[in-house]
């Protein structure tokens, strides 16, 4: 098994303001592999509770109930400073799981082509990474 080595980390800061708390991560490993997750704050798992709840408020033959469902990889951190996200992108790396909580967004030279899905997450084409990378993220270096 390789150690993955970050090259490069890149943060889109969401620029809507009614979500402050929350960006996307992507992470550019040395050996050509990208990455990619949410990291969040409290503050934004709280305004997901009271989304859900004001929902099903509105829903017939529903109880209102506070609650967060993540369908995506989310890395829950204190605040989104840059210095957090490096650090905790490091720390997942040294306790061996950055590979369970990122999802891979490039494909694995080793496997059948036509694969979409390998082990925890969905995998997309290196096309779509830099795609990602190159028109919808604001990155900060």
């Amino acid at each position: 098994m390789m150690i993955e080595i970050p090259k490069h980390i890149m943060i889109e800061m969401h620029h809507d303001a009614s979500e402050p708390d929350s960006c996307d991560v992507i992470v550019e490993t040395e050996s050509a592999k990208i990455y990619t997750a949410v990291f969040i704050t409290i503050p934004y798992l709280q305004r997901q509770m009271q989304l859900s709840y004001a929902v099903s408020k509105q829903i017939p033959d529903t109880l209102p109930v506070h609650y967060a469902v993540l369908e995506t990889p989310h890395v829950v951190v204190e605040n989104l400073a840059r210095e957090t996200i490096e650090d905790t992108i490091d720390n997942l790396m040294a306790i061996d799981v950055f590979e369970s909580v990122f999802t891979l967004v490039t494909e694995d030279e080793s496997e059948d082509a036509t694969s979409r899905t390998s082990g925890a997450g969905k995998r997309a084409t290196t096309e779509v990474a830099a795609v990602v990378i190159s028109d919808v993220l604001v990155i900060e270096e």
